[in-house]
C-alpha cells in the first residue's frame, strides 16, 4: 500500500496555497480527507499548469526489518525512478479536492494539516486492510509547474511488518503534451 493513492495526496497537497484557519470542521481531533478537500477549496488551490512533467522519486532510507535484504533490495530499485506524464486541463483542473475524494478508499485521515503560501507541512494516518497502521509525513512546497516533497512513512508494511520508508519526490513541467 506504500505509493498508490498515498503518494498522489501527497503530490496534489504540494499544489494547494493559502490557509484559512483550522481545518477540524468537526473538533474530533482528526482531518478527514473531504475536510482537507473543503479546506484545499476554501483556501484557494494552486492548479498545476497542463503540460508535459517530469516527476523523480528518490528513496532517502528504507527499513524493514522483518523483510530479507534482497527484498528490500528490490522495493528500493522498484520506489527510486524518473518518469514522465501528460496533465491534461481537465486532469489539472481536478487538483487537490478531487484526489482528496479518490484516496478517501485508503481509510486515511490527516492528524496535521498546515498549508502556507505553497507550502505544506502534514501527517497523515492510514490504517491497512490487516490492521496495521502507516504514519507520513509530508513537507514540502509548489507551484503550477514543479513541486517537491519530502515523504516518510511510518508503521505496518503489508507483509513485511514495521518499517520506515523516505522518499523525495520532485515533478517538474518540463513542456507542452505530445499529440
Amino acid at each position: 500500500m506504500i505509493g498508490g493513492n498515498w503518494v498522489g495526496v501527497a503530490l496534489a497537497a504540494t499544489l494547494v496555497a493559502g490557509c484559512g484557519g483550522d481545518p477540524d470542521s468537526d473538533g474530533d481531533g482528526q482531518i478527514s480527507m473531504a475536510e482537507a478537500a473543503e479546506e484545499a477549496k476554501s483556501a484557494g488551490t494552486v492548479k498545476p499548469q497542463p503540460g508535459q512533467y517530469r516527476a523523480t522519486v528518490q528513496v532517502v532510507e528504507l527499513e524493514a526489518p522483518d523483510a530479507p535484504p534482497e527484498a528490500v533490495a528490490m522495493m528500493r530499485d522498484m520506489m527510486a525512478r524518473s518518469f514522465e506524464y501528460c496533465l491534461t486541463p481537465e486532469q489539472a483542473d481536478k487538483g487537490f479536492e478531487e484526489m482528496a475524494k479518490e484516496s478517501q478508499e485508503g481509510n486515511c485521515s490527516f492528524e496535521k494539516f498546515d498549508i502556507d503560501g505553497g507550502s505544506i507541512d502534514a501527517v497523515m494516518i492510514c490504517a491497512g486492510q490487516g490492521g496495521e497502521e502507516m504514519r507520513m509525513t509530508m513537507q514540502g512546497s509548489g507551484d503550477r509547474t514543479s513541486s517537491e516533497m519530502l515523504m516518510s512513512m511510518e508503521g505496518g508494511m503489508p507483509g513485511q511488518g514495521g518499517g520506515k520508508l523516505t522518499m523525495k519526490t520532485s515533478h517538474e513541467r518540463i513542456g507542452d503534451c505530445a499529440t
